[in-house]
């Protein structure tokens, strides 16, 4: 599914650069180029960094 239509950046291209280390979505960008030209794909691109980040023992321990 296309997360970013104007960069034609797709849910698992984003997923692959959450997996090689992309933690932000200033990263995300420079991996995939998603949310540059209009914004509207960013809530959807928070989420997903949201839902697949992995667990940070040291937050769940805050």
């Amino acid at each position: 599914m296309y997360i970013c239509v104007c960069k034609a950046v797709t849910d698992k291209q984003i997923k692959i650069a959450i997996d090689k280390g992309a933690r932000t979505r200033r990263q995300l960008y420079q991996c995939t180029g998603a949310g540059d030209v209009c914004g509207k794909c960013t809530r959807h691109i928070k989420q997903m960094l949201d839902e697949n980040l992995p667990s940070d023992p040291i937050m769940q321990a805050a």
